[in-house]
């Protein structure tokens, strides 16, 4: 049960806060400067489903993502559709929580219903055991139990939304909040990226963020084993420092590598404003280049329902776009698509920050 019976506030933990709330600090001021905020909340969006997915060896590419997007019913791709539906889940839950800022387990199970696409809800059978992947032996095992599953659930719940409870500091209780949803482990499936979008929403409860940017996965990708192998050894010694101290760098660094891609969809956004203007005034307008920079990937249906303008308006602005090489044309079947390359490959290119290693980390402390 929560809160936990420990030292939190360690002198370590207290001097990692500082850089974490630094930069998160700064990556809110950055977002409030782009025109358009739901060009970040779909970009970001779609990269952190793509990354928490591969968590979980559901392996997608940037095209196959963006592709699956623009012609949802055309192609059949698995794991690029489970891979919306985490963004979709993801979005959901926070229209859910951003009037009220309160993160309840009826939106948890609204969250998980939307990225399962089924009813099952919280674990009623037993037989539910965390693995090592390689070896096949048990590491842990969760709760059990129906009404304790309700019970912890419940406590988790109360915990997150009444400060009363452990008067921490928030990105503490965040890496205390994803540990423990964790290991209640409460549904039969999807349990890792449900609990990463726990993380985001609660930033945004706490006021921290306005809108959902800043996302762990490409951290946790990066440093995977350090991951489970510091949930599993919280759990064994009840020692939090280490814990703490993942999460709080990953919240850094994160929030770093977040504010280098809004600097680049910026620069590229006025780059192609300055542009579209010059050389193309006839079709500029906000619209048309919210519409390039909603998604890598745009077409001529889009743009039309942008633009509100006829297919063949849609039609025209898009290869006059394409000859001035601001965008590339593609053919799907018989579906023309159009990317914006310089935007794809923000995506793509995203750098590692300095100071990043967890080595030091992982000596201290194994």
């Amino acid at each position: 049960m929560l809160p936990p019976q420990a030292d939190l506030e360690t002198l370590a933990v207290l001097k990692a806060l500082a850089p974490a709330h630094r930069y998160l600090a700064e990556l809110k001021g950055m977002t409030a400067t782009i025109p358009n905020e739901h060009i970040l909340i779909n970009t970001l969006a779609l990269q952190e489903a793509k990354d928490s997915s591969e968590i979980e060896n559901i392996i997608t590419t940037h095209d196959d993502l963006f592709k699956a997007y623009l012609f949802s019913d055309y192609i059949k791709n698995p794991a690029a559709k489970e891979v919306s539906r985490y963004a979709a889940a993801l979005k959901t839950a926070f229209e859910e929580i951003y009037q009220d800022r309160l993160i309840t387990v009826n939106r948890i199970l609204h969250a998980h219903q939307v990225l399962q696409q089924n009813d099952a809800g919280i674990r009623k059978l037993p037989g539910t055991a965390l693995k090592n992947q390689e070896t096949g032996e048990t590491v842990y095992t969760p709760p059990q139990d129906h009404a304790e599953i309700i019970l912890l659930m419940n406590n988790l719940e109360q915990f997150i939304n009444d400060d009363a409870m452990g008067d921490i500091d928030p990105l503490i209780k965040m890496a205390v909040i994803h540990h423990q949803f964790e290991s209640i482990h409460p549904f039969y499936d999807g349990n890792g990226r449900t609990g990463r979008i726990i993380n985001i929403l609660y930033l945004v409860a706490k006021d921290l963020l306005d809108i959902p940017v800043l996302y762990l996965s490409r951290y946790i990708i990066s440093n995977k084993q350090d991951y489970y192998r510091l949930l599993q050894s919280t759990r064994d010694t009840g020692d939090w420092e280490p814990w703490i101290l993942y999460m709080l760098k990953g919240i850094e660094l994160t929030a770093r590598q977040t504010i280098w891609i809004i600097q680049q969809i910026k620069e590229i956004m006025i780059r192609y404003k300055h542009r579209i203007r010059a050389e193309l005034p006839k079709i500029y307008s906000q619209d048309l280049l919210n519409n390039l920079f909603m998604h890598p990937y745009t077409k001529i249906e889009s743009v039309r329902a942008d633009l509100r303008v006829s297919r063949l308006t849609a039609t025209k602005y898009l290869e006059q776009l394409t000859e001035k090489e601001l965008i590339e044309k593609h053919k799907i079947g018989r579906y023309n698509y159009y990317v914006n390359r310089p935007l794809m490959n923000v995506f793509v290119d995203i750098p590692d920050m300095p100071g990043g290693s967890l080595i030091g980390l992982r000596h201290t402390h194994s």
